[in-house]
């Protein structure tokens, strides 16, 4: 007698979750996907610095890590140490930045793609330079910082990473 194998239930509706399959995304085309940058700096004693974005900018009020735009031609890692130059006055180099993970949020207009780097080692000391308050926090501190949709699940990467 011969095995016979099983027989495979096949659903186009639903995904390999058991959740149906999303029918609404756009187009790949039509989304407009924003490539930005941010990094987790940490000091010698393990805090993380967060700055808050200031008023006038969209999410004014929030606390995120420290970044900004990829300008075209720019490596990740490049826009990161010119982002750290201009938004804290600090001196850090591509070799200092670990990558750590990266976060993909949809927004209602855009969808946000952010490799995120850890950075240890840097030159100076950090300052707002755009008007925005800093603020360095535990990682027990973290969760109580009102902060973006994207940054917010980034919190759980970090205590395995200092924890």
């Amino acid at each position: 007698m011969t095995a016979q194998p099983a027989p495979h239930h096949h659903d186009d509706e639903t995904g390999c979750c058991g959740k149906p399959l999303p029918t609404d995304l756009p187009a790949f085309p039509n989304a407009r996907v924003v490539t930005v940058v941010a990094g987790v700096l940490i000091d010698a004693d393990r805090r993380i610095l967060l700055a808050q974005r200031p008023e006038g900018k969209s999410m004014a009020g929030l606390w995120e890590f420290p970044g900004g735009k990829i300008n075209a031609g720019e490596t990740p890692e490049y826009a990161l140490v010119r982002e750290l130059s201009e938004e804290l006055g600090i001196i850090t180099c591509t070799d200092c930045l670990q990558p750590l993970t990266f976060a993909s949020h949809e927004y209602p207009d855009f969808h946000l793609l952010m490799p995120v780097f850890a950075c240890r080692k840097w030159r100076g000391t950090p300052e707002g330079r755009e008007g925005q308050k800093l603020a360095w926090a535990t990682l027990q501190q973290l969760s109580s910082y009102d902060m973006p949709p994207a940054d917010k699940p980034l919190i759980p990467m970090l205590f395995d990473l200092i924890g």
